[in-house]
């Protein structure tokens, strides 16, 4: 099993590429189900979710053809991907497909707009919490979706006719059952009205690649998001947007370890939060005309409280990342995780390290220690995993971070842009 090895102690200086947004570009390519045209993706990451996904993909009928690369740079970078479904061969998403991947059970909205049938497996995927699919079931039902849970499969069946135009009002925000409803909700018979929807960047995307299919939205980056349903939507080209949760990792590694970086391909504008927090921690940020510019000063980290929200607060999904700068902090800091009811686990990893963390509940509280030293760990889950690579580039001496296929999940090329930047981390295979 692979394991990186970081030897800590070098500020990073240079150029790293920002990927497009897996969280982006796995609705993206579930939308691909809702049109027997041809969909075409450009700037997809080359990430093991996005492999996982094609192969579900694949076993509904889903013909993929993946192209093309940036310039001077290898194979994986900014891949050109076209999804073509004449025909959804398979209506079954198997337990062996999903259980490996939480979105994976975002098919069910398409499957069921489009062949009025779905048998979708209770999903898998980071063991962070609990996240019940009960918010995709009762929205499909709002569509007028009959549903039953048997031997850990979901099975639904549209009403005769199709999905009709409904109102949900989700009782929390959820990311992935708003962009479920809202595919489903193109093709349904009359409008649907999603309430308490999420506002993330990644809805907003999705939304206009669903619009330039033809479909009919408005509201998507608000609370409130209406789709009036059409007959058939048509194939289209779109971009997958800037990762922004890969533009705040690596901001926050620069601002732990000193240096100077430019984070090109990415928008300031879609991580304002995780930015303002960096910022009030000492690091100097400014946009440029393609990305951020970020100057760290590792030794002089000032404690900052937040508290993860949906967007536009604070993202759960850069909490782990900000723990690991707030344990080099002149003084304490308190993180409240609001989102998940189990994403600490990497608190006692941290602590290898030589980080004073405490936790209350879903409040840690970090007291800032002078220096970090480098020891054996072992990544919990695909954000934690890169907090425990962060730290490791701080700390003195090496930090080897085992289960790092978690890493695969969501940093694509992860080694090679530190590296590219300074840093002494390296892939091993034991």
């Amino acid at each position: 099993m692979d394991r990186i090895r970081v030897v800590g102690g070098n500020p990073l200086k240079g150029v790293i590429p920002i990927s497009g947004a897996k969280n982006a570009a796995l609705p993206l390519m579930i939308a691909s189900l809702l049109t027997s045209d041809t969909l075409t993706l450009e700037n997809v990451p080359h990430l093991a979710d996005v492999e996982s996904l094609m192969r579900i993909l694949g076993s509904h009928g889903v013909d993929i053809s993946v192209k093309g690369r940036r310039e001077r740079q290898g194979d994986g970078y900014a891949r050109t991907i076209h999804f073509s479904c004449p025909t959804i061969t398979d209506t079954t998403a198997s337990y062996e497909l999903v259980r490996k991947m939480r979105a994976s059970f975002w098919v069910i909205g398409p499957l069921l707009a489009r062949e009025g049938i779905a048998r979708v497996s209770l999903p898998g995927g980071c063991a962070i919490g609990t996240r019940p699919v009960d918010l995709f079931i009762e929205g499909l039902k709002a569509m007028g979706a009959e549903i039953e849970i048997d031997s850990g499969y979901v099975e639904a069946k549209a009403p005769k006719g199709g999905l009709a135009g409904g109102r949900y009002v989700f009782p929390k925000v959820s990311v992935g059952a708003t962009h479920t409803l809202m595919m489903a909700a193109t093709l349904a018979n009359g409008t649907t009205v999603l309430e308490n929807a999420a506002r993330e960047p990644e809805i907003i995307d999705l939304a206009n690649c669903l619009k330039a299919m033809g479909a009919k939205i408005e509201g998507a980056g608000t609370t409130t998001i209406t789709i009036e349903g059409v007959t058939s939507l048509s194939g289209a080209r779109h971009t997958v947007l800037p990762d922004r949760i890969e533009t705040g990792t690596y901001a926050m590694a620069v601002a732990m370890t000193g240096g100077e970086v430019t984070l090109e391909n990415t928008d300031a504008k879609l991580l304002s939060a995780a930015l303002a927090a960096l910022s009030a921690a000492g690091a100097e940020i400014t946009t440029t005309e393609t990305g951020i510019h970020i100057v760290g000063h590792g030794d002089d980290i000032c404690p900052v409280d937040v508290t993860t929200e949906p967007y536009p607060g604070f993202p759960t999904d850069l909490q782990a990342q900000f723990m690991a700068l707030m344990t080099r902090a002149k003084g304490t800091a308190r993180i409240v995780e609001t989102i998940f009811e189990n994403r600490f686990m990497h608190v006692q990893e941290l602590a290898r390290l030589g980080a004073d963390i405490a936790l209350s509940g879903q409040t840690a509280t970090i007291r800032g220690v002078k220096e970090l030293h480098g020891a054996p760990v072992m990544a919990t889950d695909l954000r934690a995993s890169v907090s425990l690579v962060i730290a490791g580039l701080a700390a003195k001496g090496e930090t080897n971070v085992s289960r790092v296929y978690h890493l695969d999940r969501g940093f694509e090329r992860l080694e090679e842009k530190l590296t590219n930047c300074g840093a002494e981390i390296e892939r091993i295979s034991d």
